[in-house]
């Protein structure tokens, strides 16, 4: 018998509204004898009869509110299938006892290769070029291109100096930039901060000076709407706002005004408060981010690469195969690191998965 047919007994639950398994995810449950019930229910009212009696449950980019874990009856493990758990409620899931996971490393690399994609492309003007290329307008390209500044001579300001931002850091120290990082707690960082060459500095500095201010921030209290109106008149008229963590960290109709008014030269957005990609309903719409010239937007997809998708659907399902087999899974997977499970869990075994 295969070391986890047991786990084929298990009531798991998979929600997402719109990223169906790809074939590598199917894999990993097969390897596992697991046998997901896969729905797309979205709001309380749907989602608790799918959830009520399950043992672990995945979510996507699913919104698991106070009404939802409160349900759960059962429940181990919410294995976050990404790396952001602002749409689960994690502290009501510490209050009963249920692990919250997820995979924080799974994008690190792709985070930032779009984060520098739009850096470039603002400041090399890659959608203005583009579109006199089209319209065979040469010459036009060619003041377009006088605009541009040299990336040896510009400062790139990192909030939040994560796992991602210190990723992004080294790609931009590659091209020559100055590069200025901010950090709740600037030990945790002080050493890689400073084999980068990174300069650890405020908030305040890094609107002032940079020419680039990229977010690399959870969604939390603390965060919400921290780009505001007042953050943005801080910037230069001639600063870009970057932003491939989550967008309720900047106030949108200020942005917007902002870019509207000259207050900032541009943005590159994969993130949206007024925006939600991840509704099923694709289709042209009536946004003001959507009319604006000085704005590259990508549609939430910085995280996605083979890889990441491979490196999310393993790390994520391990969690669960984990904790499901009586273990601790990797600290650094717990997001809710001071729960007390209301089941036994023997210590964290990195030999359990090569069983």
């Amino acid at each position: 018998m295969s070391t986890w047919q047991g786990l084929a007994e298990a009531h798991v639950v998979r929600l997402n509204a719109t990223l169906h398994p790809n074939v590598h995810e199917a894999a990993i449950y097969q390897q596992y004898g697991l046998t997901p019930i896969f729905c797309e229910p979205s709001t309380p009212e749907e989602i608790i009869p799918y959830v009520e009696e399950c043992d672990a449950l995945f979510a996507v980019s699913v919104k698991l509110p106070t009404a939802v874990i409160r349900s759960l009856k059962r429940c181990k493990v919410i294995s976050r299938l990404g790396t952001g758990t602002d749409k689960i409620d994690v502290a009501t899931a510490t209050e009963q006892g249920i692990l919250v996971t997820n995979v924080p490393y799974f994008c690190v690399e792709e985070q930032a290769d779009h984060t520098m994609m739009l850096l470039l492309a603002l400041e090399r003007k890659l959608p203005q070029m583009a579109g006199s290329m089209i319209d065979g307008a040469w010459s036009r390209s060619k003041l377009t291109g006088l605009s541009c500044r040299r990336l040896s001579e510009l400062t790139l300001g990192l909030v939040g100096l994560g796992n991602s931002a210190l990723a992004t850091a080294k790609r931009a120290r590659a091209f020559g930039m100055r590069v200025l990082g901010t950090r709740r707690n600037p030990d945790a960082v002080r050493a890689q901060a400073a084999a980068l060459g990174v300069e650890l500095t405020d908030l305040t500095t890094i609107l002032r000076e940079a020419d680039f201010v990229s977010l690399h921030l959870p969604l939390t209290d603390e965060t919400y709407h921290l780009i505001d109106e007042a953050a943005l008149r801080m910037m230069k008229p001639t600063a870009y706002l970057i932003n491939t963590a989550r967008g309720a960290i900047v106030d949108e109709a200020a942005l917007v005004q902002a870019l509207r008014t000259g207050v900032i030269a541009g943005a590159g957005l994969d993130t949206f408060e007024g925006i939600d990609v991840f509704t099923g309903d694709e289709r042209p719409l009536d946004h003001p981010l959507l009319t604006l010239e000085n704005v590259i937007l990508t549609p939430h997809v910085a995280a996605l690469s083979t890889q990441a998708a491979q490196d999310v659907a393993r790390g994520g399902i391990e969690n669960v195969v984990t904790i499901l087999s009586g273990h601790w899974p990797h600290p650094d997977h717990i997001v809710n690191r001071g729960v007390v499970p209301w089941f036994t869990l023997r210590p964290y075994d990195p030999a359990l998965l090569k069983a």
